[in-house]
């Protein structure tokens, strides 16, 4: 039966050595990678660049049009395009009597 103290003791042999292990892989890691940059002919900026996107390239919410509102609170100006959830305000304008139509644009 183990005490506490060999306990803690084996844990830190073995935390040593799982850092150990990490920073010769690490090193493994950045030796392929030199080696692979060197063969290829890239520079760091070479990489970095490939992770950007192109010049010119469009944000996925570009050229989609903004759909219409059917539905707009003349006092506040709010509008709902009909698409999705019913908006909190209209829902409540609804709960107190209202109609759909009252807001119809």
């Amino acid at each position: 039966m183990s005490t506490l103290q060999e306990l803690l003791a084996q844990k830190a042999a073995l935390d040593k050595q799982i850092t150990e292990m990490q920073t010769g892989a690490r090193a493994d890691a950045i030796g392929k990678i030199k080696s692979l940059m060197a063969e290829y002919g890239l520079t760091v900026d070479d990489i970095a660049a490939a992770g950007r996107k192109p010049a010119g390239a469009k944000v996925p919410s570009e050229g989609r049009a903004k759909v219409a509102a059917k539905y707009r609170d003349a006092a506040t100006g709010q509008e709902w395009s009909g698409r999705g959830l019913k908006p909190r305000w209209l829902t409540a304008a609804i709960n107190s009597g209202k109609s759909l139509e009252d807001f119809a644009v």
